[in-house]
C-alpha cells in the first residue's frame, strides 16, 4: 500500500472513531499534498514527495511548538505537539545518534570532503537517504562540526 493510500485509509478510520485531532491532522497533511499536486500539475505524488512534504509538517510543527512555549502559549503549543506526533506516525522510524554519525562518515569519505566548501557534496548524498527519517538542520550541524575538525 503506498504512503497516500495508507494516510487516506487512516482518515477513514479516524472518520469512524470520531478522533477528532486525528483526522484534522490527516486532513492537513492531505492538504498539503493535494496543493503540490495541483501547484505542479502532477496526478500523484509518489513516496519520496511524500516523505519530504510531511518532513518539512514536521519541521514546521517543531519551530511552532519553541516560539509558542517561548510565548507561553501552552495551549498552542500543545495543539502542536498533538499534530507532530499524528504526523510522524507516517514517517519511516527514525535514525540514532549512532547510525547518522555512521552515515556522515561514510559520506565524507565517499566524498573526499575535507573542508566546509564541501558540505554540499555531503549533504547531496545524506539528504535522499535520511530524509524523514533524522532532522537535517541537527545533521547539518554535526556535518559542519566534522569539517571544521
Amino acid at each position: 500500500m503506498s504512503l497516500k493510500q495508507q494516510i487516506t485509509e487512516d482518515m477513514k478510520d479516524s472518520m469512524r472513531s470520531g478522533n477528532k485531532v486525528r483526522l484534522g491532522t490527516i486532513r492537513l497533511i492531505q492538504a498539503a499534498i493535494k496543493q503540490i499536486e495541483v501547484d505542479e500539475r502532477i496526478d500523484a505524488l509518489d513516496d519520496d514527495r511524500i516523505l519530504i512534504v510531511l518532513d518539512k509538517m514536521c519541521k514546521q510543527r517543531r519551530e511552532s511548538i519553541v516560539q509558542y512555549e517561548k510565548a507561553d502559549r501552552n495551549d498552542l503549543s500543545d495543539v502542536e505537539k498533538a499534530e507532530l506526533v499524528i504526523i510522524q506516525e507516517f514517517l519511516p522510524a527514525a535514525l540514532g545518534d549512532d547510525e547518522i554519525a555512521d552515515m556522515i562518515a561514510s559520506a565524507i569519505s565517499e566524498t573526499g570532503a575535507s573542508g566546509i566548501r564541501d558540505m554540499g557534496k555531503v549533504m547531496g548524498i545524506l539528504k535522499p537517504k535520511m530524509q524523514g527519517r533524522a532532522d537535517m538542520g541537527k545533521v547539518s550541524g554535526q556535518i559542519k562540526a566534522k569539517l571544521n575538525a
